[in-house]
């Protein structure tokens, strides 16, 4: 696949963002918006989030992220463009980072 009119990003969520479904909600919007990467939590209670696919689809999420799932408390997000990975497939929850 051509990376033409792709986007990747790399993203931090800071805030009350762990114990409130924030990780299968991430994998159930990416989903849904057609887009593939990863979520996972951190071990200083922020969520780490990787996710490529169409531009439009992908500011869509970090829209979405900025505010979260009901529970949520989101404080902040750090957003950085990432490099786009052609072996990516589907969007899943990783493990929790390791210490």
């Amino acid at each position: 696949m051509s990376t033409v009119n792709q986007l990747a990003i790399h993203a931090r969520v800071v805030g009350r963002v762990q114990g409130v479904w924030f990780r299968q909600s991430t994998k159930e919007q990416a989903q849904a918006l057609g887009l593939s990467g990863w979520v996972r939590n951190l071990h200083n209670g922020d969520v780490e989030v990787w996710a490529q696919g169409a531009p439009q689809q992908v500011r869509h999420l970090e829209t979405w992220l900025a505010k979260g799932p009901e529970l949520a408390k989101v404080a902040e997000v750090q957003v950085v463009l990432a490099e786009w990975d052609p072996t990516c497939q589907g969007f899943v929850v990783l493990a929790d980072a390791q210490r």
